[in-house]
């Protein structure tokens, strides 16, 4: 009889290795028996497109936006010229909230954290030079989505656009706002509305559309584990799915126009298999929501690496961890990509920060060769157990919120908020107590880290926008304005779908506040 020599017990760092979610981390992981799928097939794990990125990177998008119209364009040329192939808006705090730069409660935020949008002639001036037919365009705006996409719309038609033509997403998922982050405006229900109409509208006008853009970043950046942001999106997603099935729309036509939107962040290999569960669980989802067609099963996503994850102290190593969730989003099968800058921490990204994040992607993209063959993990016993150990964790959360009766519902209540709350607090303990390493935060820190030049937005740009309104308002036609927002009001309350006459009154110059109040006035305001 051979003898078998006792296992040598190896002292390990930890007790216990988790990944940010609390899923335990083997020291190895034995085969996984599981059926042997190619990419491009159902239920998706390995990719929604067969050849993947051997066919075509991923969209190099950089997130841009900020003061005027007039200097967003700037940046937006100089990213084009950078290689960029995708734009992606950010509009500042009043214009995600329905507000003209000339508002009471726009003080102090007109232009801060994105461009300030009043009108057609501020989108106008934001893509002059840029030809919107040949331009992706991802813009990051929810309660007043509607109205961006109608002056979007309104700015290719003056352009002699097709707009069979037109390519892009606005973000547009309402759920996310009242769980995570909290730029809505009216309440759910009136919400779920003009989502559906915005549904509707681009079935038939805008084909190539993106409509909404279901979103998980926020959720993460509200302090969310990997699993939570999963779960939460694909429920806020199916909560989408039954409200377009309840006003008739078929879900083999409008579920090809919904894209996500994920976070990457530091832990890789728990990224990794959250983007692979993803796939899988919404090609199921759809599926047994009634989808007959495959393409209305997949899911297509954006990635923006985690901006909560930047570090004031030390902001060059925040390259390195941009590069990490960057890699972990591409091995992931991102369709697009943004890469935040590293000095974000402490500002908006100046043009150096921006070239160096848009390299980044270029470097993983032309480089590295992770783009030569398609799911590159794939088969790895570690990354396949921590798949299915990730859905099932997420499939737990889903059944919960179904229980409740859908996410609108667990919204109401509050779960999802307690939940991603209760998350946050454990990270920041976690890092307090040092159970969490954050590098040149509570280990490996220097004295008197080196300054580095910030982008600084001042305040005159309230009055510069402030002056556009007025000069607009005294050249504008006011009574075809008043009889297109009378027009809006009327549709708010017959329901009929309200994007035609949205379109029509931003081209004949309503500004982004007064449509906004039009459906205060007939939908109220959500107070939270």
């Amino acid at each position: 009889m051979s003898h078998i020599p006792p296992k040598k017990i190896i002292k390990e760092r930890k007790e216990q290795f988790l990944t940010d979610s609390g899923i335990e981390i083997k020291a190895t992981y034995p085969p996984v028996n599981q059926v042997v799928e190619e990419p491009g097939e159902f239920p998706f794990t390995r990719g929604v497109h067969e050849g993947m990125y051997r066919s075509r990177l991923w969209t190099m998008r950089q997130y841009a936006g900020f003061s005027t119209a007039e200097e967003s364009n700037k940046r937006y040329h100089y990213l084009l010229q950078q290689g960029t192939s995708g734009l992606s808006v950010a509009f500042d705090l009043p214009t995600q909230i329905g507000y003209d730069s000339d508002h009471d409660f726009a003080e102090g935020e007109v232009g801060k954290v994105g461009v300030a949008i009043d009108s057609i002639r501020d989108m106008e001036t934001l893509f002059a030079g840029i030809e919107l037919q040949k331009i992706s365009t991802s813009m990051t705006i929810n309660a007043t989505g509607f109205i961006l996409l109608a002056l979007y719309i309104a700015v290719a038609r003056r352009q002699g656009a097709d707009l069979s033509q037109i390519r892009g997403t606005i973000q547009n998922d309402i759920l996310k706002e009242y769980a995570a982050r909290g730029t809505y405006i009216y309440p759910p229900k009136a919400s779920m509305r003009i989502i559906t109409d915005i549904f509707e509208y681009c079935s038939k006008e805008l084909p190539r559309w993106n409509t909404i853009s279901i979103s998980g970043y926020h959720i993460r950046e509200a302090g969310s584990t990997a699993v939570q942001e999963l779960a939460f999106t694909l429920a806020n997603g199916k909560a989408y799915l039954k409200a377009a099935q309840k006003v008739g729309l078929d879900i083999n036509v409008f579920a090809k126009r919904l894209s996500f939107f994920f976070n990457a962040h530091n832990n890789f290999f728990e990224e990794v298999a959250k983007f692979r569960a993803a796939r899988r669980m919404w090609a199921k989802m759809t599926k047994d929501l009634g989808a007959t067609d495959e393409k209305a099963m997949k899911l297509r996503f954006h990635t923006q690496t985690g901006g909560s994850t930047l570090t004031a102290q030390q902001p060059l190593n925040n390259v390195s961890r941009v590069t990490l969730q960057a890699l972990a989003a591409v091995l992931g099968g991102t369709q697009s990509l943004h890469t935040n800058g590293y000095d974000e921490a402490l500002s908006l990204p100046t043009e150096e920060a921006a070239k160096i994040a848009l390299r980044t992607q270029q470097v993983i993209g032309f480089e590295s060769g992770v783009t030569d063959t398609v799911d590159p993990l794939a088969g790895s016993y570690f990354v396949e157990n921590l798949t299915n150990e990730v859905e099932r964790a997420a499939w737990a959360y889903i059944e919960k919120i179904d229980a409740m009766g859908g996410s609108v519902q667990a919204i109401e209540e509050g779960y999802m908020q307690e939940e991603i709350a209760r998350s946050a607090y454990q990270y920041q303990q976690d890092i307090e107590s040092g159970e969490k390493i954050l590098v040149g935060v509570n280990k490996f820190t220097t004295e008197g880290d080196k300054k580095i030049p910030l982008l600084k937005i001042d305040d005159s740009i309230r009055q510069i926008q402030t002056k556009k309104l007025d000069v607009l308002r005294a050249e504008r036609d006011s009574a075809k304005v008043a009889a297109c927002l009378k027009e809006i009001e009327a549709r708010a309350k017959d329901g009929r779908n309200l994007m035609p006459a949205v379109v029509e009154a931003v081209d004949n110059e309503a500004t982004l506040g007064e449509v906004s109040n039009v459906l205060r006035g007939v939908f109220g305001e959500f107070l939270g």
